[in-house]
């Protein structure tokens, strides 16, 4: 029986060494960063009812963990650092399988980085009582990504600490909003507003289909890297099994914090409230303490979720290298993204493009905001988010999709996990994100049109590409 194998290199192999609990954490610290604190209002204003609310974060989940039941018999199948890029590759060739490391690397990585900065300077500012400008949003962005580029090019250990860390804030902040208005009403110290589970208001969008597609778009966000275990595959103890099980456990714990975090913000923020454009819609939670506890509780949350985005950061520049180093093995791209770096034993090269990267889209983001009209009422975080749910999840159907076609393209291949509801489970997953696409395409055409011309510039850099080292064989 053959399997693929990754193409020899010269330089040091990874080594798996984490473990089941490691594997979890990077599951459920990848995914929590910003979109758990910063997307509640902004589904407010576009569904407009709490019952469609509530509906759309329980579907998110049960996307998310349909997802994982698929691209689970991938990973298991196929233990190798890249990911979604390695099974991309084996169903449908290197040109998709580079495209989809075109986006991730070059735009969907970066952007979900900088989206995550502005964020953390959101926070920041409003812990400091400060009145930040968009100019100063995007220089202080550009100082974080920087210098957490550098943290994790000089070397992974501290990276690898930090994301344990943050992962386990996160989750506690999370966890004492869930909790408190009903601690705070034991004690008599606060009084749930329960009719705010019956209010409503005017949604953005004009009918059910396009307001519900437009929450999904959202609440995507807040799922968005469900997958991100799968790059650094190849450096998980026996992967075959804790790959499967951390993405099981890590999106039944994300789908149970988001939804009963959204239970207690709707209780103590009434949706008229919530949907105030635009601080109050990315503030929600910071408005959920500031409720309960005066500005102190403003000031706790807005430390706590630039904590969170700051571990989501480092996230990002932790696993997304991997994408590029996989695509360096295959020689698709620039040998120097697969290259370690002799001494800090890092992908430095690919950290440090990917956050010039970040810089960049931040950058043009503001531009965006500034000169076209289309997105001058669109926050920086709000156009970012928005492109990239789009992008990745055309790539995120490709790769369930490659299930059935693995399966008829090389049956002979051992699957130590097979699809649970296999053909019915993959194929409901895809036919849900293509309706729900095309929606998104007619509701947000803008950051889904930058989304597909940003794809599509990535077919004639392979072609060029391609053809050189056609060209130069042993080069």
């Amino acid at each position: 029986m053959s399997q693929p194998t990754p193409s020899p290199v010269a330089q040091p192999s990874l080594v798996r060494a984490m473990g089941l609990g490691m594997a979890v954490a990077v599951v459920v610290g990848n995914v929590i960063g910003s979109g758990i604190f910063a997307k509640p209002g902004r589904i407010a204003a576009e569904a407009g009812d709490f019952k469609l609310i509530m509906v759309a974060w329980v579907v998110g989940g049960v996307l998310s963990l349909m997802g994982a039941l698929s691209v689970a018999e991938l990973a298991a199948m196929l233990p190798q650092a890249g990911g979604l890029y390695v099974y991309l590759r084996e169903a449908y060739g290197k040109l998709t399988a580079f495209l989809f490391g075109w986006s991730e690397f070059l735009f969907h990585r970066p952007a979900s980085t900088g989206a995550l900065s502005v964020m953390c300077v959101v926070n920041f500012s409003k812990a400091l009582g400060w009145d930040c400008s968009a100019a100063d949003q995007v220089m202080i962005s550009a100082g974080i990504i920087l210098s957490l580029s550098f943290v994790n090019i000089v070397g992974v250990a501290w990276g690898g600490r930090m994301q344990v860390v943050t992962t386990v804030l996160k989750v506690g902040f999370i966890i004492m909003i869930i909790l408190l208005p009903g601690l705070m009403w034991l004690l008599g110290k606060y009084q749930p507003q329960w009719s705010n589970y019956g209010t409503s208001v005017t949604p953005n969008q004009p009918n059910f289909a396009t307001q519900f597609a437009a929450a999904m778009l959202a609440v995507s966000w807040a799922y968005d890297g469900w997958h991100g275990i799968t790059p650094v595959a190849e450096e998980i103890k026996d992967p075959q099994r804790n790959v499967p099980r951390a993405l099981f456990v890590g999106i039944g714990v994300l789908a149970l914090l988001y939804i009963t975090a959204n239970l207690s913000y709707h209780l103590v923020i009434p949706m008229p409230q919530m949907v105030e454009p635009k601080e109050n819609q990315q503030l929600v939670a910071t408005l959920t303490l500031k409720e309960m506890f005066g500005p102190i509780g403003q000031t706790l949350m807005s430390v706590g979720v630039m904590l969170s985005t700051l571990g989501a950061i480092n996230s990002n520049l932790l696993y997304g290298p991997r994408v590029s180093f996989a695509m360096g093995r295959d020689r698709v791209f620039f040998s120097q993204l697969g290259a370690v770096h002799a001494t800090c034993r890092t992908p430095a090269f690919a950290i440090a493009v990917q956050g010039l990267m970040a810089v960049v889209l931040v950058c043009a983001s503001l531009g965006l905001t500034a000169w076209v009209s289309y997105f001058k009422d669109k926050s920086l975080f709000d156009i970012l988010t928005n492109y990239i749910v789009f992008s990745a999840s055309l790539f995120y159907v490709g790769a369930v999709a490659s299930v059935f076609v693995l399966r008829k393209k090389h049956p002979e291949w051992e699957r130590p996990y097979r699809t649970w509801g296999y053909p019915w489970l993959p194929a409901a997953y895809i036919a849900f994100y293509a309706v729900f696409l095309s929606f998104v395409f007619k509701g947000n055409p803008g950051e889904a049109l930058i989304g597909v011309g940003l794809i599509a510039a990535g077919w004639p850099v392979y072609l060029i590409w391609n053809r050189q080292q056609t060209r130069q064989p042993n080069s």
